[in-house]
């Protein structure tokens, strides 16, 4: 028999309002939305809790941290992926985007190759069901390293990756404009201060002159190839907004300055900042706040980062700081889901896959009460 599970007495976060009523999951859809109070016999009384669709991530790490919580340390894989969805199922996330790096720099035996085969993995575990929620592929394209054409050969239009973000992490430009900050980055991650870090940045830098333009291009083409979403990523100049911008990019990871995000909306890009930005006040590499930019309207998407419990925390927050929660609640959901092309999520309406969480304030944060992912609730 088709499972139901109708859940009442709720305050519904919809596209543009907030209402009381009731959803009905009828298998992994949405089959109906009522208004009022009422609980009807084997419903759950929600007791005006909010509910709205479950949160969509576009761009995470946390995958990576559970593969290597520690440096030098590889976790096994199964383990590491299982511990890692039931994280994000656990913070009402119930699509995600797993963020994995392509483009290694074997000669300098600091950034290994591993996204090919930790993608296998991941694929396994899913057409066997064993896992919570819904995945994909978001490929991080290096363009100062090595090898990036050679693995971005090795996926495919089956791989499911959803999403491609022009990455260059070249010192001195975008995120690390202030070396003081990239230095500081990199003596707490891999240990690098002094000689060891000019040398690391002389490399980087000739590494991008060398391959950087070759492979902006290559990864432009495999976007088309593979039928992805192509993002940029650290816009810093209006010149780069719009360099992207005619790569046909319709998405920006993280501008760093107001500059670029206002450059962003004027070329109808979809401006993403961190979570852990909006919360903490501010950008840990000295970039622009994500309050600022909501501030001005030029915020769209938040992406949790680092931080997976962040993603709901910053979406209420944002419904505070706008006054309008179900738009707070849409950075987090409807338009991450369109702006990737997945029209069958992010909002609860009927049809709709069957998405859904349920939380509740304590002390001004939210706190979850249930997710449900394909109707099947996962936490």
């Amino acid at each position: 028999m088709t499972e139901e599970t109708i859940l009442a007495n709720a305050t519904l976060v919809l596209a543009n309002e907030t209402i009381t009523g009731s959803v009905r999951l009828v298998g992994e859809t949405i089959a109906e939305i009522a208004t009022g109070r009422a609980v009807p016999a084997g419903a759950i009384d929600c007791e005006g809790d909010y509910l709205c669709p479950g949160l969509v991530e576009l761009h995470t790490d946390n995958l990576e941290r559970h593969i290597q919580p520690r440096p030098k340390v590889d976790w096994p894989h199964v383990a590491a992926i299982l511990a890692h969805d039931a994280e994000l199922a656990s913070t009402g996330i119930t699509t995600v985007f797993d963020a994995l790096r392509i483009g290694s720099i074997p000669s300098g035996q600091r950034y290994r190759r591993y996204a090919r085969e930790l993608s296998r993995e991941l694929w396994q575990l899913r057409e066997q069901d064993v896992l919570k929620i819904s995945h994909f592929l978001h490929l991080r394209a290096e363009v100062c390293s090595e090898t990036l054409v050679e693995e971005l050969n090795e996926f495919g239009p089956e791989d499911r990756v959803g999403l491609v973000s022009l990455m260059d992490h070249t010192p001195g430009q975008r995120q690390f404009r202030d070396m003081s900050k990239l230095e500081t980055y990199l003596k707490g991650k891999l240990g690098l201060e002094g000689e060891g870090f000019q040398r690391h940045v002389s490399e980087l830098k000739a590494m991008r002159m060398r391959n950087g333009d070759k492979h902006e291009v290559e990864t432009v083409k495999a976007a088309k190839r593979l039928g992805a979403m192509l993002a940029s990523h650290d816009d810093t100049t209006p010149e780069q907004v719009r360099v992207s911008a005619g790569h046909g990019i319709r998405l920006a990871e993280f501008p760093t300055t107001v500059e670029a995000a206002r450059a962003c909306r004027d070329h109808g890009l979809k401006v993403m900042m961190g979570a852990p930005n909006l919360i903490r006040g501010g950008s840990h590499s000295g970039n622009v706040a994500a309050q600022e930019l909501a501030d001005l309207h030029h915020l769209d998407i938040l992406s949790s980062d680092y931080v997976p419990a962040a993603l709901l925390l910053s979406a209420v927050r944002l419904g505070e700081i706008w006054g309008d929660m179900a738009r707070g609640l849409q950075t987090v959901t409807r338009t991450p889901a369109q702006v990737v092309g997945l029209d069958d999520r992010g909002d609860l309406c009927s049809g709709a896959r069957a998405d859904v969480i349920r939380f509740r304030f304590y002390q001004g944060v939210p706190a979850l009460n249930g997710v449900w992912s394909r109707g099947r609730r996962v936490a």
